[in-house]
């Protein structure tokens, strides 16, 4: 539903009409294509913002959650989505941090502002669940934390990717491993994530930056970003070969972002005495890993990424100030565009192994500068 423009003062914004309805990608039952359908908005609560969205990313995450990866899910039948940007069409009592026309990016991370209750949409004449923030859809109410506004210099397209994909993936290499100029880094798997762990090594001068990934085409796309060294995963001894790249000692850093616990070994081992071993990606909740836990003792560390420990208040307007520099690589990221009516096609895409990230763009396609 579109919203009919309010009238305002001379040099002031335009503030939009609420609308009553959106139209919204469900998960109604897991192993099973999302619905799309047009849903009811409720009003807003203290700390609620109504967005309209322009773009939001697909993410593993929500791969997972159709898929029951992590088991039963007990909130069906709910909203997905974490990672998108938009305009503010209106703010709910309390909110400090955005206002009417403000550009934003919408985060699963918390970041400054009030913590709100989750809102709870209606489909069909019954309770739809959603979480703070939620991006599958043309409009949302998102929590106040979970918003950042977004100054001038990225669109509202490639926004989106910093509410999750770049800020978990730079993240990880500032944050939670602390990668050092010189020091040497394995990216195992260079999807969304992995692949903004590849630049954030770039910009920090790691070397040697080795990628490893099944599909060839995501490699080619790594070695653009600032991958030194690229390998492929279906390779025989691939274990030597990346010890030789490390020098024989092992790597300064590895990251893991495939969740398969074959890979999380390899990774571990590969990690050098002193080095430290990230786990990005979610390992199946009935799958067992094996470690040597004695380099734990001397050394060694062991992590498991939360968001690349990102503070969306103080990240992202960095990260958006690096983009506007021409040294971070956002739009170029964006390799299959889809529409909302699409997104079961997308998730097909994200599935098969679709290189870069996969993006669905709302409405008509001009709400996207």
């Amino acid at each position: 539903m579109e919203p009919v423009p309010v009238a305002a003062e001379p040099g002031t914004r335009i503030r939009q009409a609420a609308p009553a309805t959106t139209k919204a990608a469900i998960l109604v039952r897991q192993q099973a294509p999302l619905v799309v359908a047009d849903v009811e908005i409720p009003p807003l609560d203290v700390g609620q913002v109504l967005v309209r969205l322009a773009s939001s990313g697909i993410c593993g995450k929500q791969v997972d959650e159709i898929t029951g990866k992590r088991g039963a899910d007990r909130f069906l039948p709910h909203l997905l989505g974490h990672e998108g940007a938009g305009t503010v069409v209106e703010a709910g009592p309390g909110v400090r941090k955005v206002r009417p026309g403000d550009r934003v990016v919408l985060h699963w991370m918390k970041g400054a502002g009030i913590d709100s209750a989750t809102p709870t949409f209606r489909w069909d004449g019954r309770p739809l669940n959603a979480g703070w923030v939620t991006t599958f859809s043309e409009y949302t109410v998102a929590s106040e934390n979970r918003i950042t506004p977004l100054g001038p210099g990225v669109a509202l397209e490639a926004a989106c990717l910093l509410g999750c994909a770049v800020t978990t993936g730079l993240g990880i290499v500032f944050n939670e491993a602390g990668l050092k100029p010189g020091e040497s880094i394995a990216i195992f798997g260079v999807g969304g994530v992995g692949l903004n762990a590849v630049q954030g090594a770039r910009l920090v001068h790691g070397h040697p930056i080795v990628a490893v990934e099944v599909h060839l085409h995501k490699l080619e796309l790594a070695r653009a970003f600032g991958a030194t060294h690229t390998l492929s995963a279906r390779e025989d001894g691939i274990e030597p070969r990346l010890r030789e790249l490390s020098g024989g000692r092992g790597f300064d850093v590895t990251v893991d972002t495939t969740g398969d616990p074959r890979v999380f070994e390899l990774a571990h081992r590969l990690t050098s005495q002193a080095g430290r071993t990230v786990m990005a990606g979610v390992i199946p909740h009935e799958r067992p890993v094996t470690i040597d836990p004695y380099p734990l003792h001397f050394g060694r560390r062991l992590t498991g990424s939360h968001g690349g420990a990102t503070n969306p208040d103080r990240d992202i307007p960095r990260y958006v100030a690096l983009a506007a520099q021409g040294a971070l690589t956002l739009e170029e990221q964006i390799t299959h565009r889809f529409r909302l009516e699409q997104i079961n096609e997308a998730f097909n895409a994200v599935r098969a192994g679709a290189g870069g990230k996969c993006v669905i763009t709302m409405g008509d396609g001009t709400h996207h500068s």
